[in-house]
């Protein structure tokens, strides 16, 4: 029997025996499965199938909605240049963020120091699903 009055753990598990196949070292690194989407299959509407939707909802020439459509892109472009919000009402909210310049260095990353460049300060453009949205999901 296993036990020989030292431990109550079968020698498989003992660490005094070295490497088992129970330690994570042994095991080969997986990557992490990428996220799916919940409806699996559908392809997202094209622009050209969102203007007959919304021209059939509105009774509206597509013609007419398409131009809509582009300059929704011109004065979200230029609000968002003035005022750094932009919202699209029950759908989403535009702002824009400043991320600050960067100095070069040495960082530790995942436990090994490398070498950074200096980066510049930069303006990004984050989307923000309004809380309506997300209570229909």
């Amino acid at each position: 029997f296993w036990l020989k009055g030292r431990c109550h753990c079968p020698p498989e598990w003992s660490p005094r025996r070295g490497p088992s196949a129970r330690s994570t070292a042994q095991q080969p690194v997986m990557a992490p499965a990428a996220m799916k989407s919940m409806k699996a299959g559908g392809k997202p509407m094209t622009k050209t199938a969102l203007a007959q939707t919304i021209a059939d909802g509105a009774e509206m020439k597509r013609k007419d909605v398409v131009a809509v459509l582009d300059s929704l892109h011109g004065v979200a472009a230029s609000e968002l240049k003035k005022a750094g919000k932009f919202t699209i009402p029950g759908v989403c909210m535009v702002k824009t963020r400043q991320k600050p310049a960067t100095k070069a260095g040495k960082r530790e990353v995942f436990g090994k120091v490398v070498m950074v460049k200096a980066k510049p300060a930069k303006t990004v453009v984050k989307a923000f699903c309004v809380a309506a949205l997300k209570k229909e999901f």
